[in-house]
């Protein structure tokens, strides 16, 4: 009962923060006095009630959608393994420390043009989520497996405890907030730089593709709504995927 008052409680305050930075938006829309600079949120929200009746939207939105979240889930997959790995062997670690440290310094636009010099646009928003996704996963892993109990570990080898049971009860308990706290940035990080992929690479039928025919055709309405759309899909998605990310835990036996 607490717990379910205490989010009701934090929804409320979230929805009034909501209300009042939209206010002050339509404020800002309407002292400037010009579409082309600040549309009002109002305006936002008819352009996007009409897009929402057209098959061209809900295209670019699947298109969009399935290969970024599918290159934040590769991204996963790859860092859990590469951490794993490192933490388990000083030379896998030393070995992957510059690949890791070079992928986090290098700036997005340069991976989006290699990528079409390398591949078709089609696969870009893949390949580029999951370039972004993959070190910052991969290091807050790689320090949750660093931040075990050592005398939790050094009990379980001295009654050598079965590795399955081990991994369960200090494993996962460990290592599962640093993967929700890395997913959490990681999933912001892959759709803003799936999104710029696309607007710079051009696939077609993609949101991106869209986002830049809002600002050939002057369309700042059509702008707003589509960002509007970005943003509610990756905030959608993050609640999801740490949903099923805390269950998945708790079923492993974490906390």
């Amino acid at each position: 009962m607490t717990f379910t008052t205490s989010g009701s409680r934090s929804a409320g305050r979230l929805a009034l923060a909501v209300l009042f930075w939209l206010a002050v938006w339509q404020v800002a829309s309407l002292a400037i006095a010009q579409d082309l600079l600040l549309v009002s949120p109002l305006e936002v929200i008819a352009t996007l009630a009409a897009q929402l009746g057209t098959a061209p939207f809900w295209s670019a939105v699947g298109y969009s959608f399935l290969r970024i979240v599918a290159g934040f889930l590769l991204a996963l997959l790859a860092a859990v393994l590469l951490a794993a790995a490192a933490g388990a062997s000083q030379v896998v670690r030393t070995l992957l420390a510059p690949l890791v440290l070079t992928i986090r310094s290098v700036p997005v636009v340069s991976f989006i043009i290699l990528v079409l010099i390398w591949a078709s646009s089609g696969s870009l928003s893949i390949v580029i989520s999951f370039l972004i996704a993959l070190p910052v996963i991969y290091t807050n892993v790689l320090e949750g497996i660093d931040q075990r109990d050592g005398k939790l570990l050094e009990m379980a080898h001295v009654f050598r405890v079965p590795l399955l049971r081990r991994w369960r009860a200090i494993d996962v308990p460990a290592v599962m907030p640093y993967l929700q706290s890395g997913s959490r940035t990681a999933i912001g990080l892959a759709w803003k730089s799936g999104i710029a992929a696309e607007v710079i690479g051009l696939p077609q039928g993609s949101i991106g593709e869209q986002l830049y025919q809002s600002k050939i055709f002057l369309s700042t309405a059509e702008l707003f709504s589509w960002t509007l759309v970005i943003v509610l899909l990756a905030f959608t998605f993050e609640k999801l995927f740490l949903t099923a990310l805390r269950r998945t835990a708790l079923a492993l036996g974490g906390t």
